[in-house]
């Protein structure tokens, strides 16, 4: 073969060479792959990655779509399904029951706020120890009281958290909580309805005293009355309507500490011969404050937590438990703005619970002008429902009774008055009606729980405190209530090397009128 012959059959140099040679397969590739060169000359390399990476992502897509809906009409995805819905409201319950529980925090500040600050210690200890009661006594017996399969009046089996879902009429898991954490839910309530005891008898119970009688309340009485409304007894089978405890919580609370300070009597010096009352001003209104607010936030696990389950219902409820709040500090602030004088911070501190403790029964059930309305109510009745049990010598130096027996009341009327069926959360059948919607009945299924509950508290109430007052005493000495509790009944105090309305009073402890009488008589 000749060099030249050679020389022809080499292949181009380069890709300008492949498109203008001569040779039939340059005349077959040059059209075929001009629309792709001027595709290129458009678009930078960036964007020419961007189509096949778009082909990719749909099929995927569609891949994962096509598999998702396969899943859900097999028997084992229904089965993840449920069961992914089960630990969600799981984890939300847990969730609710630390938000309740943190609410001891708020009433050690509330209370500690409200009362004087020789007192200060005594009132942390009542708050924090109660918890750690209520935890024990629900444990052994109360759990089982409140949802054992007894009968309609009380509850039985399944003692010291032992029984199985059955056992406590809870449904399986998933389709109902596992028994640990409805027993952790539950538990933080039994030990609100003891806090609220606390603050009626501040400043002058024996610590003692009130350690048995937390124990009997929420070992024994709360259960009980707990089992006729939300345990499967006669109460909730009669309809009535209680969905986070406006009566089943706080008006059992708030019997115990009616029945406790009327008993205890007043504190020295608070009410004169002649009808004068004399105002004991709590000592810190800015943990007070603080924990009318920790209260606040803590209601948001106290009422949605109650659904004891994640649903649409959750924020609703959180909603109308915020309107009502905000609805009663409003109006307890023009109440007592316009009743005194002047907007008093401890009656704008109970407007705001009042509205929380009143929408509590219904939260679930009204619409929201109506938990705004109930509100208004609660935070009116709640400023002059301290003037009234002032008037009858009740002394309650927090408003205890008339934040939680007095509201809890009314609270549970309401449900009765203000139920909508038309609300969004309304279940399509068996919506619950009350008075502003044509049922007359169920107001008065609510009156016959208000009464049946309050009789039964305030009877085992009273027997307890008067069985303690006639064995222990229930009251401390007139000396030990003058110094302080916290030095009489702990040995300390709250705010060492501060001056105290004891050092006036009758003298401190390194000289004052004790001291003068250890002088005089060594003299």
């Amino acid at each position: 073969m000749s060099r030249q012959s050679i020389t022809q059959t080499k292949k181009p140099k380069n890709r300008k060479q492949l498109y203008l040679s001569d040779g039939p397969k340059t005349k077959e590739k040059a059209p075929y792959l001009e629309p792709f060169k001027f595709i290129a000359r458009l678009f930078s390399p960036y964007w020419l990655a961007c189509i096949p990476l778009s082909a990719i992502i749909i099929v995927v897509w569609h891949t994962a779509v096509a598999a998702q809906n396969n899943v859900e009409i097999t028997v084992q995805g229904t089965s993840e399904v449920a069961n992914l819905q089960g630990y969600l409201n799981m984890i939300w319950v847990l969730i609710a029951a630390i938000l309740v529980i943190f609410m001891n925090a708020g009433f050690c500040m509330l209370e500690t706020g409200l009362c004087r600050q020789k007192n200060a210690v005594n009132i942390l200890a009542k708050n924090l120890i109660v918890f750690a009661l209520a935890s024990i006594a629900y444990w052994m017996i109360g759990y089982s009281l409140m949802f054992g399969q007894g009968n309609p009046f009380i509850g039985a089996g399944g003692w010291f958290l032992s029984g199985t879902s059955e056992t406590y009429g809870l449904k399986p898991f998933p389709e109902g909580l596992p028994v640990p954490v409805h027993f952790l839910f539950q538990v933080a309530f039994a030990g609100t309805a003891a806090t609220i005891v606390s603050g009626a008898v501040a400043e002058r119970i024996k610590f003692v005293d009130f350690l048995i009688f937390s124990l009997v309340l929420t070992g024994i009485s709360y259960p009980i009355t707990g089992h006729w409304a939300w345990g499967g007894g006669w109460l909730g089978t009669l309809g009535f309507k209680d969905f986070a405890g406006s009566t089943v919580v706080h008006l059992v609370g708030g019997c115990a500490a009616l029945t406790g300070a009327a008993i205890l009597g007043p504190r020295l010096g608070k009410y004169n011969s002649d009808g004068r009352i004399n105002a004991m001003p709590g000592h810190n209104l800015g943990i007070a404050t603080l924990g009318c607010l920790i209260l606040w936030i803590g209601w948001f696990g106290f009422n949605p937590g109650s659904e004891l389950a994640v649903n649409q219902a959750v924020p609703y409820i959180a909603v109308t438990t915020n309107l009502a709040g905000a609805a009663g500090g409003i109006a307890a602030t023009v109440t007592s703005w316009l009743k005194d004088g002047k907007p008093d911070l401890s009656m704008i501190i109970n407007g705001i619970l009042a509205g929380l403790v009143a929408i509590t029964a219904g939260c679930n059930l009204v619409s929201y002008w109506g938990a705004v309305a109930i509100g208004i109510i609660a935070g009116i009745i709640v400023v002059y429902a301290v003037s009234l049990f002032d008037n009858l010598k009740i002394d309650d130096p927090v408003g205890a009774v008339s934040v939680h027996l007095v509201n809890g009341i009314w609270g549970t009327l309401a449900v009765g008055i203000f139920a909508d069926p038309n609300i969004p959360i309304a279940p399509s059948e068996g919506a619950v009606a009350g008075l502003f919607h044509g049922n007359f009945s169920l107001i008065i299924t609510q009156i016959i729980g208000i009464v049946s509950v309050a009789a039964f508290t305030l009877i085992l109430s009273a027997i307890v405190w008067m069985a303690l007052k006639s064995t222990l005493g229930i009251r401390v000495g007139q000396d030990e209530e003058m110094e302080g509790l916290d030095v009489g009944e702990h040995g300390m105090e709250a705010y060492s090397g501060f001056v105290k309305e004891t050092d006036f009073l009758m003298g401190s402890p390194s000289g004052g009128m004790s001291g003068e009488v250890r002088s005089s008589s060594e003299i």
